[in-house]
């Protein structure tokens, strides 16, 4: 594994956890949206790491992304102008305590790729001037 594979293994890293990062903070703005009783809720978006070439240095790819459950949870707002007739609505089945918990495990991970990008970065600048 060679200096430029470090670089492409942690660039794609960086392109895996920025998607993970979208899906985070979408679903976290999301997380109060209102739907009729008779409409799905909001789906929470889950993001599929894979490796990209098992077994060699081919770093990592988003493999898909999963979308949480469409029935969501029943809350009692007879208040809302969305409520059916018996005063309830639906709101996503997103529990923000685990989506803060992947937004840190992923900004961390983000983190991590990019130092390793500029770690690579300094080591080749400081092989560039060897040779002066």
């Amino acid at each position: 594994m060679g200096m430029f594979d470090a670089i492409n293994n942690a660039g794609s890293g960086l392109v895996v956890y920025r998607k993970w990062l979208d899906a985070v903070s979408d679903n976290v703005s999301n997380i109060n949206d209102v739907s009729p009783t008779s409409g799905p809720a909001f789906q929470a978006r889950y993001v599929v790491a894979q490796a990209q070439d098992y077994g060699n240095a081919g770093g990592a790819k988003v493999g898909g992304i999963e979308l949480g459950s469409a029935e969501g949870r029943l809350v009692y707002q007879p208040d809302n102008p969305l409520a059916d007739k018996d005063g309830n609505v639906r709101l996503p089945d997103i529990d923000l305590a685990d989506q803060m918990g992947q937004l840190i495990i992923a900004q961390r991970a983000y983190q991590a790729n990019l130092s390793v990008v500029q770690r690579a970065q300094d080591a080749y600048q400081a092989a560039l001037g060897l040779g002066k």
